[in-house]
């Protein structure tokens, strides 16, 4: 079974960082692209970062290139995701995301930042 678990998320004054993982099982992972995703209160979800191991890419958004940073750990099977430099509309609820075969999502960490 294909799970996700995010963590790291937190309250963060306007500048700060945080380091967000996401725990990956039930699949081999570095076959497959993971991706993180997150939504404002009253927004659709967008797409922050990207990572395919296997193939060395890494996609940011232009709202977060520069101040975000993604990774991977085969060994562990673990995405982080570095944040700096964070902004208030960095707010939202961060998720994990993968596809194999069907979207799976994990449950979420909230990301709030204080101006």
């Amino acid at each position: 079974e294909v799970q996700l678990v995010e963590s790291g998320g937190g309250l963060v004054q306007a500048g700060g960082s945080l380091r967000l993982s996401c725990a990956a099982s039930g699949f081999t992972f570095d076959d497959y692209a993971i991706g993180w995703f997150r939504q404002a209160p009253g927004k659709g979800r967008e797409g922050v970062s990207l990572i395919s191991s296997r193939h060395g890419i890494t996609y940011y958004a232009d709202s977060v290139k520069g101040r975000f940073a993604i990774s991977s750990d085969n060994a562990q099977n673990t995405v982080y995701l570095q944040m700096n430099s964070l902004k208030p509309e960095d707010t939202a609820v961060y998720y994990c995301h993968v596809f194999n075969w069907r979207h799976y999502w994990g449950q979420g960490t909230q990301v709030t930042v204080s101006s």
